[in-house]
């Protein structure tokens, strides 16, 4: 019988600075602890998910809740190993094993580098990086996880990082790779890049957990797992990759459907109505299928998963996933409106465990997995019910009208931040009056570049950037505006907002978030 789990023999154990050992203390445990210690992982309490906590109504998950919750799914899957056939244990041994506590330290790191207000800060953060502050690299919520662990936060090992084992920091590159690496790829379709990358070579990698001044110590990390091919996850990577899928494809339904965002009326046309006219649907163009339609939008998601996701995509499994959805969501859960009462809950609680059971006993374990997938993935048809359920997410919450009116307001704030910011380190006569914080920040990322340009120069050359000192120094004052802003919490991007606009009435108050 094959040994599990795998120690990690081939240096995953490994520190970039030794650190005493005592004797029965588990090194991954003390990583877990690390993680969990640190204040960025504290600020993620007071970060969107995915809809506000403010006007919700009702308790919704935090970041904090939502990382907590991912953990407690990745270990029972690592767990689940333990159990499997000796053919499955095989492959997770020749991979580099799979520690149920490297997976929980990756599950309570893998959100930490979320930037205030959700998926939106992701996004209007890298759009105001890279055209306003000249990152090549912009922003990513992956990539800013790695760089807190590795040069953000401190220990007592070490001033820059927590000094993770390489086994751990592996296991957060849910992307393993930098946005500039690709911009030299020749264009391909979607079905042949890895998910993540997009299509938009010039651009660079639309996901990627590495910006360019990590990106050494990436291909460190990596070089532990020689079995895992370029561009995959390790095994524990993997692992906390599904289980954040499960996560969000059904603890976020918990909270649309206790906020009232979640109608049985307008789920149920859509579904409905793309169930009774498949046939017809299937014979629209593109054009056709745009016109918001009961049926339509969801034909729509359909076709995206033919063509990115050739390899997996099955048009039974996809309407058995809508079928199952329409009865479990909608006329079960959906056909009780949540009223706070114990029937609502017990409802719901029903609903959430009944799905997480279902996903998580699901698991395949794959030696060759497709381009887009990863070695350990759900099965055809369980992958399919996540489409569906993540469809039901874009399309009744997300593409909210009243979310989008908050969510411009929210970018605004963040767009007022960085150029208040990076107008005020590029003002000679006051920039030393600008928050210690930030100060060392510029001192430290300018490091950075420096170190890059002379160990690495060609991650600086792909991306188009020169490697005089006042390149870097640019670069470094643009990072560190960056890197600033991304950690503060929703409130605290609110509150300081208001004190660079100077309309702030609370200036001694809010000060002190700076």
């Amino acid at each position: 019988m094959l040994s599990y789990p795998r120690s990690h023999p081939d240096g995953g154990r490994d520190r970039a600075l030794p650190e005493p050992h005592t004797d029965g203390e588990d090194e991954f445990r003390v990583d877990v602890e690390r993680i969990r210690f640190s204040p960025y992982f504290t600020r993620l309490s007071a970060v969107t998910q995915v809809i506000p906590q403010a006007g919700s109504g009702t308790i919704v998950h935090n970041r904090l809740t939502h990382s907590l919750k991912v953990s407690a799914v990745a270990r029972s899957i690592a767990v689940g190993f333990r159990d499997a056939s000796d053919t499955v244990r095989s492959i997770v041994d020749d991979l580099g094993g799979c520690d149920p506590v490297v997976v929980q330290a990756a599950a309570a790191a893998h959100d930490l580098g979320h930037p205030p207000f959700g998926h939106l800060g992701e996004q209007v953060l890298d759009r105001v990086a890279r055209e306003r502050l000249g990152l090549p690299d912009g922003f990513e919520g992956n990539a800013q996880t790695f760089r807190i662990l590795t040069a953000l936060d401190s220990s007592d090992a070490t001033p820059r990082g927590l000094n993770l084992t390489k086994a751990v920091r592996a296991a957060v590159l849910k992307y393993p790779w930098t946005r500039n690496e690709w911009r030299a790829v020749a264009p391909r379709p979607a079905e042949q890049l890895p998910r993540g990358v997009g299509t938009d070579a010039a651009s660079g990698a639309l996901k990627f957990s590495a910006y360019s001044i990590e990106a050494l110590e990436m291909a460190d990390v990596l070089a532990v797992f020689p079995a895992i091919g370029r561009h995959q996850q390790t095994l524990e990577c993997s692992v906390m990759d599904i289980a954040d899928d499960i996560a969000y494809s059904v603890h976020d339904l918990d909270d649309f459907y206790r906020a009232g965002v979640l109608q049985y009326t307008s789920v149920s046309a859509e579904l409905n109505g793309w169930l009774a006219a498949q046939s017809a649907l299937a014979g629209l163009d593109n054009a056709e299928v745009a016109v918001r339609r009961p049926g339509h939008s969801l034909e729509a998601a359909w076709r995206r998963v033919q063509e990115k996701d050739a390899w997996i995509a099955d048009a039974e499994a996809f309407r058995n996933s809508v079928e199952r959805v329409r009865t479990d969501l909608v006329e079960g859960l959906l056909s009780i409106p949540y009223d706070g009462g114990l029937e609502a809950d017990r409802a719901v609680s029903s609903f959430t465990r009944r799905w997480i059971e279902r996903l998580q006993a699901s698991i395949r374990v794959e030696r060759d997995p497709d381009v887009r997938s990863g070695h350990v993935r759900l099965s055809r048809q369980a992958w399919h019910d996540v489409v569906v359920l993540k469809f039901v997410h874009t399309r009744f919450v997300l593409d909210r009208s009243d979310l989008a009116v908050y969510q411009r307001g929210q970018a605004r704030v963040l767009e007022a931040l960085a150029d208040g910011f990076h107008t005020w380190l590029n003002d000679p006569a006051d920039a030393p009056r600008a928050p210690r914080r930030l100060l060392d920040s510029v001192e430290a990322a300018t490091e950075e570049y420096r170190h890059l340009r002379d160990n690495a120069p060609e991650y600086l050359e792909v991306a188009g950037v020169g490697t005089g000192e006042s390149d870097l120094v640019r670069l470094g004052k643009s990072r560190a505006v960056i890197d600033y802003i991304a950690s503060f919490t929703d409130a605290q991007a609110m509150s300081v907002a208001t004190l660079i606009s100077g309309t702030s009435d609370n200036l001694w108050e809010s000060g002190r978030s700076l």
